[in-house]
């Protein structure tokens, strides 16, 4: 092969056993999961609300911006369920810039992927052990899950992803809610084929063992706009692609029919001031269509200390390095707008 082999790394169990959780974080995990397990079975009418910056770059802005989410929690429990946004994997479309935590645990400086490995447990240990949320990362590489399969409350699997074969079969087999987004071109069927897929069990080879999944029925769609053939963004969260989709799902006979809306990416243009406005008008929408609100189980909003992206090194203590984010201030006027809309 074309390529240097540096270092083996340790496995998962090796990683959980230099670093393990603790029984009280397990029961804090335990409990968040059911809590989100109850939303997306439709047994739950809260809303989930996935929030965070767009990657978590530095452990201590992204503790801080999390531990600023307790209150508010606590003040809109009774109709949000709030999950913070610790997404340590970062796509590159064009494979270059930052990778994420679990390349560069410091952005500044060279790739190390066993440093990675153990910041990343680390990262989202500290959540749970100092607020009790359990956060939500992307599974960019199905074999790394295991890493954090004992501490992450949510998965997701990206627009670029939600294709392969590999994250729909591992998605089979996590006991806890995944969502799978549209792809990049924008077709509803590519995720829906990426749900049936993990709603049941399968017989695959996993990290070199052969493996029988058991299907998970907590695996739902998560609509972020979508790209046509000539670059151009557009937005999928309208009430006619909310309606098309319930009827999709009513069509494909689907567990547990859910949606989660992505109010960034290709749906706000990256622009992440209009997040405020498209999570108002899927509300609306499901305030005027039962079906629209049966399907709704929550949102994703890009969010962190201060409004808008720098580069790396740029030096601004809570701003995002990768995609433009919402600053604290909007975002927590947003989420008790939210809860007051409910």
């Amino acid at each position: 092969m074309n390529m240097e082999f540096k270092r083996k790394l340790p496995i998962p169990m090796e990683a959980k056993e230099m670093y393990p959780l603790s029984p009280e974080a397990a029961t804090h995990i335990e409990r968040r999961r059911a809590e989100l397990k109850a939303v997306f079975s439709g047994e739950s009418d809260k809303l989930v609300l996935i929030i965070g910056p767009c990657s978590a770059d530095n452990e201590d802005s992204v503790l801080d911006y999390i531990s600023r989410l307790l209150p508010v929690q606590e003040r809109v429990k009774d109709k949000l369920l709030i999950v913070p946004r610790v997404y340590t994997n970062k796509p590159r479309t064009a494979g270059d810039g930052y990778k994420g935590m679990i390349h560069q645990p410091d952005p500044a400086a060279q790739p190390d992927l066993f440093k990675g490995i153990i910041t990343t447990r680390e990262i989202h240990m500290r959540v749970v052990a100092e607020t009790g949320f359990a956060s939500a990362d992307e599974m960019l590489y199905p074999e790394n899950y295991k890493y954090l399969d004992d501490i992450l409350g949510y998965v997701a699997v990206g627009a670029r992803s939600v294709e392969d074969q590999q994250h729909r079969l591992t998605a089979s087999a996590i006991d806890g809610p995944v969502g799978m987004k549209n792809p990049t071109g924008g077709d509803l069927t590519v995720m829906l084929n990426a749900i049936r897929t993990a709603q049941h069990g399968h017989d695959f080879i996993y990290r070199g063992w052969e493996g029988r999944s058991h299907g998970n029925p907590w695996a739902h769609a998560i609509l972020r706009g979508y790209v046509d053939p000539q670059g151009v963004a557009y937005p999928n969260y309208h009430y006619e692609t909310l309606l098309y989709l319930a009827e999709l799902y009513a069509k494909w006979g689907l567990q547990n029919p859910g949606v989660v809306v992505d109010c960034s990416h290709a749906n706000s243009g990256k622009n992440p001031f209009e997040q405020p406005r498209i999570l108002k008008e899927v509300l609306h929408s499901a305030r005027c269509n039962a079906a629209i609100r049966g399907l709704l189980r929550g949102f994703m909003v890009e969010s962190y200390i201060v409004d808008g992206a720098q580069s790396v090194g740029g030096g601004v203590y809570g701003q995002s390095i990768t995609d433009a984010c919402l600053g604290w201030e909007k975002s927590e006027r947003l989420i008790y707008e939210m809860a007051e809309a409910l």
